[in-house]
């Protein structure tokens, strides 16, 4: 039995994380997503507090789901009709005991303060695992680009980067991309903060284009990266791509790029999807036409089908999941996959699932894979790709060198087998062998906390 000493007094490592969780609920009401995210990972983190008392001597935990600050701020821009237009602004600047804050931007309507800190929380052990010299941090704003003109999106992303210059930099807050941000609005933000600025800081951001600083792979990393750490999973136990039906939720580049290097593996992708709805293709997917619809044309999945008539679309996106397949790579958003959409896919025969979104699935759901013996790939393990690959760009602008695409996948692909083996051996090492969703988050927890716990109290 260990005992601490804290405000309430628990007297144990599961009551100490329970009394912890209590406070973040209390003190953030009605933040569901944060939640979440909280209780998913401090469940995973009692068997270390039982053998390193340390972390609740040093109040790690308590200290680790506060943001080290959060910033809000109004967003006014006009639209192409002369119409004054506001949206809302974010920016959680998590935790930098690793390094300078690093997580993608999200322009989206759900955006809100409470999706914003469970991303920013979930990116600090992501980045963790990851090995690289990188904190956790996310933002956003609740703007849609969707049906803006180029125009527009200029004008947004250029009243947003006007506030949100003054908390970045190369050696601070380094942002991204995400759910709406592309290298159209990467590059429209990196000109406005070099308009600003007046200098050119390649380093503020990543996702860049290749021609003024952006790495080569960078597209293709979290997509690839996933289906790199499905493959390591499913090697464990003589399984592969090869042959296997597969089902990718979304179609966005994530999507794309987890589809692209899933059929270079062997796979049989049927099925991609958008916010309007879901393809079935059972002759696999046409890869081209899906990049040509939303890369080049930016639009519906539905239009698929104009020029695939032996496949099907059907609107609402939670019919995906009903598909019998092999293995289902969720890549679209939070929480797509509830507990009876899991139950379909075990029912279906899955044998493995691999998280290319952020938190896609449910608690409910993440249990369901896992008491069934699915092997199961949790996001801030499954999706680092993108991160990392965002890291090895940090250092190519710094050093003032271009890698090859080679050269990145292959980091790429070094990073994505660490991060495996960390979780495998972490989730061994405290109890739970083969569940690499509590291995993720000791082996990310870990290697922060000790670094919070050298750096003292701040």
């Amino acid at each position: 039995m260990i005992t601490v000493t804290t405000e309430n007094d628990p007297t144990s490592a599961k009551e100490y994380v329970q009394s912890v969780y209590e406070t973040v609920i209390h003190r953030n009401p009605n933040e569901k997503e944060f939640h979440q995210a909280i209780k998913e990972i401090l469940d995973s983190l009692v068997p270390i507090f039982e053998k390193h008392p340390k972390y609740m001597e040093h109040s790690v935990l308590e200290r680790i789901v506060e943001p080290e600050r959060v910033i809000y701020f109004r967003i006014p821009w006009v639209d192409d009709k002369g119409k004054v237009r506001v949206n809302r602004g974010y920016r959680a600047q998590f935790n930098s005991a690793l390094g300078p804050y690093k997580g993608g931007l999200r322009f989206h309507p759900s955006v809100n303060a409470s999706i914003i800190k469970f991303l920013g929380f979930e990116q600090i052990f992501k980045n963790a695992l990851t090995g690289q010299p990188i904190g956790g941090g996310k933002g956003g704003a609740d703007f849609d680009p969707k049906g803006k003109s180029d125009n527009e999106i200029m004008r947004f992303t250029q009243s947003f980067m006007t506030e949100l210059y003054r908390y970045i930099g190369p050696d601070t807050d380094v942002p991204a991309g995400d759910i709406g941000v592309g290298a159209r609005e990467i590059g429209y933000m990196f000109g406005q903060y070099k308009r600003i600025r007046s200098g050119n800081e390649a380093g503020v951001l990543t996702g860049k284009g290749i021609h003024y600083g952006g790495s080569l792979a960078r597209t293709e990393a979290t997509g690839y990266g996933c289906v790199y750490f499905v493959n390591e999973m499913l090697a464990s136990k003589n399984l592969s791509f090869e042959g296997s039906t597969v089902i990718v939720s979304g179609s966005g580049n994530v999507s794309i790029y987890a589809i692209e290097k899933a059929q270079q593996l062997g796979a049989h992708v049927v099925a991609c999807s958008d916010s309007a709805g879901y393809v079935y293709d059972p002759a696999g997917i046409n890869l081209e036409t899906v990049k040509r619809i939303k890369e080049v044309e930016r639009g519906r999945i539905s239009s698929y089908v104009d020029e695939h008539p032996e496949a099907t679309f059907t609107e609402g996106c939670d019919g995906i999941w009903t598909i019998p397949c092999d293995i289902a790579l969720p890549c679209a958003t939070q929480n797509e996959i509830d507990a009876d959409m899991a139950k379909t896919l075990i029912s279906n025969g899955v044998k493995a699932i691999g998280e290319g979104a952020n938190m896609p699935s449910t608690l409910e759901a993440i249990h369901l894979f896992i008491d069934n013996d699915v092997l199961f790939g949790p996001a801030k393990a499954a999706n680092a790709g993108g991160v990392a690959v965002s890291s090895l760009e940090m250092s190519q602008n710094s050093m003032r060198l271009s890698w090859t695409f080679e050269e990145v996948d292959a980091k790429l692909h070094t990073i994505m087998k660490s991060i495996y083996e960390q979780s495998v051996a972490a989730a061994a090492e405290y109890g739970h062998p083969g569940n690499l969703l509590d291995g993720a988050n000791i082996a990310g927890f870990i290697r922060v906390a000790d670094a919070m716990i050298d750096q003292g109290v701040v």
